[in-house]
């Protein structure tokens, strides 16, 4: 997508971001489930946006980093009540990520897609795998691909007297990339909001873990953990540093992450 990079998207969705997405009916869950998950040790958020997740994980006494490549969206995180309790760096996930050792590295609702080569995926999980404690863990949060589906829509979001909000979308299967915009249209002018994923199956998203020296500890169908199986249209994915990979590395080898 030309003119797209890696703050495009929070850019010029920061401004409607919490309207639009705020109140997902998941967040109390995603909290619980990462506050457990984290045992009381600091955690790093990558694609830390408005602070849906960060900012009630600092409530709770975690030490928490959120990561980001948008300054529109760090901006809407600072002004937020709280945000003193959230550290933020404005970076590509893609790395290099902060240094830990993080005890939970955290990447939810897709963002992991946003990544948009195969390439920077791998760094970024290469990158965790460094920086993630002995007894850390990896939660990647993603929709499971349907390639099923159309290969182009428009679809009417909203229609009113002054404003008109349409969602053009648009995939390719063989390429596993998506490209998406949200088009609106009022008396005044047009304002388009764009995203560019490169999406993976779960089945991929392992194998890159793994080369990471990531293993897949567990995987639900979401934030209650109800079990994943083939009709789960969606994943909660924890993954930890690759036990097997430690017992025949030297302690000295530098391809073992720490």
């Amino acid at each position: 997508m030309e003119g797209y990079d890696a703050g495009t998207y929070g850019d010029r969705f920061a401004d409607v971001y919490d309207e639009w997405y705020g109140a997902d009916t998941d967040t109390d869950a995603c909290v619980e489930t990462l506050a457990d998950l984290a045992a009381g040790g600091p955690v790093l958020e990558l694609g830390v946006g408005t602070g849906r997740l960060a900012l009630p994980l600092a409530h709770r006494g975690l030490d928490v980093t959120g990561v980001d490549a948008s300054k529109a969206m760090l901006a809407a995180l600072a002004a937020k009540p709280g945000a003193e309790g959230v550290r933020t760096v404005e970076a590509d996930m893609a790395g290099p990520l902060p240094d830990g050792p993080w005890a939970l590295v955290v990447v939810a609702r897709n963002t992991l897609f946003n990544l948009t080569t195969e390439a920077a995926q791998r760094r970024c999980l290469a990158e965790v795998a460094r920086v993630l404690g002995a007894a850390g863990g990896l939660v990647v949060e993603g929709f499971v691909p349907d390639d099923t589906r159309e290969r182009s829509s428009v679809e009417v979001r909203e229609v009113g007297a002054d404003r008109v909000v349409l969602l053009v979308d648009r995939h390719d299967p063989d390429t596993q990339q998506a490209w998406s915009s949200f088009v609106e249209m009022t008396p005044t002018g047009n304002r388009f909001r764009p995203c560019h994923i490169r999406y993976a199956s779960p089945d991929q998203l392992d194998a890159m873990a793994t080369a990471a020296g990531l293993a897949l500890a567990d995987r639900w169908s979401g934030w209650g953990r109800r079990p994943f199986d083939a009709d789960s249209p969606a994943h909660v994915s924890l993954y930890r540093r690759d036990r097997t990979l430690a017992e025949v590395a030297s302690p000295g080898d530098p391809s073992l992450p720490r």
